[in-house]
């Protein structure tokens, strides 16, 4: 059921106060009055803190600055007058022995009459003695066709040229923005660079960016990893270029479902976090990262309110990716005996969200210890797939040496002996296999002079990867991965050591 068709039964079935949560005022106000003016003949009467009520001239100013003056209104209204009362901020005034009271006092009457009060407001703080009395109704930022309506007749407006491909991409990024924010924002580009085009992508994640920022559980990444940047992986690669444009309208019109999400589990170094990265940039998407720390509250009921409210903050902002950096350190299962059931109440939370979401909001979380997490995570239905990141064989080895000297050496890459570099290096992971090359590098810069393979080949002899120094925990990953419990991320054809 829309939001018309709910407000409108609602209005029928004279429900006395109905509570409408948004941040867009005047948005509400527009498709309330639309939808009253098509389906309800009833009068509107709109009031706030500073002007009282104003769109009516016999009460105009009626009630500034006294909230209880403005509900003696409704009484002082014939009963022979349908009406609406729309009262803006007005939850803040709920608290108040005498608002609560008079609301009571009225409701008696307005289930007898055809009058409703709606109070817009941006926060649910209903105190507990009125949530019997008022009845909920979230108005959400538009949907997709709302935004490519407005984007549509923006463009029109202007007389300027874009191509649908373009639109839809603008379209997918605007949501997430109210559309008195998408019009400044356009105004914004409009100003700076004369006309609408993909470049204004770039300053509409800024500005999706600024939303963000208003939390410290949530942060914004600005990613410049691509899916290049990743060595190996190629079962991985190939299972995100499929669903690069997923989240599209035309994936949508196909029938296919928006990809849910991807655990990555592997041994530390080998690109877990690089992937969640290179996939934002890919797809073309904002990466919001989620800070496990700052989740967990020290009040008890506190780290699910916090959950919740990333959970709704994410969704706002979708099509987004959601990262969650070392999962296994969030829902321990040793801890989840030992913090009074916080753990599991949190845990329950975000699965059930993770089954249940119907949001585009992709979630990318990385693990390195299975053993610490709970089974409900890794079971079937959770993720779109689990991928197994294992340390990268010869051929991977290579690749990955190649991928980091063309970023150090563009010029000269070709010239160093990769066969060799990548024999050397069995068992190091790709972050250690880039700390080799920095390594040779100084040997080198010490010495005054341009660094060689030899460099490199003398720093791999020294330092001591981290599979060496847990060798126990290596093999269990390596040996659970081989079970066939989870995917392998590289691909059959280069596993040889």
């Amino acid at each position: 059921m829309n939001f018309n068709d709910e407000l409108t039964l609602l209005l029928k079935a004279r429900y006395p106060v109905i509570y409408i949560n948004t941040i867009e005022e005047d948005r509400v106000e527009y498709i309330i009055r639309k939808s009253i003016k098509t389906n309800l003949n009833r009068s509107i009467y709109s009031w706030d803190f500073v002007d009282g009520y104003t769109n009516n001239p016999n009460n105009e100013g009626f009630a500034k600055r006294n909230p209880l003056q403005a509900l003696e209104l409704v009484e002082r209204l014939t009963s022979e007058t349908p009406a609406v009362f729309l009262l803006k901020d007005f939850n803040r005034f709920l608290t108040d022995i005498s608002i609560s009271r008079k609301l009571k006092n009225i409701s008696r009457l307005l289930k007898l009459q055809p009058k409703t009060i709606i109070i817009i407001g941006s926060e649910l703080n209903i105190p507990r003695e009125l949530q019997d009395l008022i009845t909920i109704i979230n108005f959400y930022l538009p949907v997709e066709n709302e935004i490519e309506q407005e984007l549509s007749r923006l463009i029109n407006s202007l007389n300027i040229q874009i191509d649908p491909e373009t639109l839809e991409n603008l379209t997918r990024v605007c949501q997430g923005l109210s559309l008195e924010r998408i019009r400044r924002v356009l105004s914004k580009i409009i100003a700076t660079y004369k006309t609408i085009d993909k470049n204004s992508i770039s300053v509409l994640l800024s500005e999706k960016k600024q939303i963000i920022g208003q939390t410290e559980i949530l942060e914004y990444w600005s990613s410049n990893e691509n899916i290049q940047k990743i060595g190996g992986v190629d079962n991985l690669k190939d299972w995100l270029r499929k669903r690069k444009t997923s989240f599209g309208i035309q994936a949508s019109n196909y029938g296919l479902p928006t990809p849910r999400g991807l655990l990555l589990i592997g041994i530390q170094g080998t690109g877990k976090s690089l992937t969640a990265k290179a996939v934002a940039t890919e797809w073309q998407l904002p990466l919001l990262k989620l800070d496990v720390g700052k989740l967990f509250g020290g009040i008890v009921g506190e780290s699910e309110s916090r959950l919740r409210q990333t959970i709704e903050l994410a969704e706002t902002l979708s099509p987004c990716i959601l990262w969650i950096d070392e999962i296994d350190k969030a829902f321990t299962i040793n801890d989840s005996k030992s913090d009074g059931g916080t753990s599991n109440r949190v845990l329950a939370t975000f699965i059930s969200w993770l089954s249940e979401k119907t949001k585009p909001v992709f979630v990318v979380a990385t693990a390195n210890n299975v053993d610490l997490l709970p089974l409900e995570i890794i079971r079937k239905g959770r993720f779109d797939e689990i991928f197994f990141l294992d340390l990268p064989k010869r051929h991977e080895r290579e690749e990955i040496f190649k991928i980091h000297m063309q970023e150090f050496r563009p010029e000269t890459w070709m010239l160093f002996d990769y066969e060799q570099l990548a024999k050397l290096s069995e068992s190091f992971s790709g972050a250690e296999i880039r700390q080799s090359i920095i390594e040779g590098m100084y040997h080198a810069f010490y010495e005054e002079r341009e660094f060689t393979t030899e460099d490199i080949c003398r720093a791999l002899k020294e330092l001591i990867p981290l599979a060496q120094l847990e060798n126990n925990q290596t093999l269990k990953l390596q040996n659970w991965a081989v079970s066939g419990r989870i995917r392998s991320a590289s691909s059959k054809d280069i596993y040889i050591t």
